[in-house]
């Protein structure tokens, strides 16, 4: 019984909804049609459907919200 619990344990705690993390940049470019923001760093995130795009433009710093081990964007904040 023991190891029934252990096991079940661990098997929900794999199963955990997917991590964000954030990256803050400048914005390079942004593709309205492809929804394709690119940074200065290089790195690219595709928007998700719904997500606002207030006064975003080239030059523009912002903070990028993202499933972890994707390259979606969930949220996008400017910075000022």
């Amino acid at each position: 019984m023991k190891k029934i619990i252990i096991t079940a344990v661990s098997a929900l705690s794999l199963t955990g909804a997917a991590y964000a993390a954030e990256v803050e940049g400048v914005v390079t470019s942004y593709d309205p049609a492809t929804k394709m923001i690119v940074l200065e760093s290089g790195e690219a995130f595709s928007v998700a459907d719904g997500v606002q795009l207030d006064n975003l433009q080239p030059g523009g710093k912002v903070v990028i919200t993202y499933d972890d081990g994707t390259t979606d964007a969930t949220a996008v904040s400017m910075v000022e």
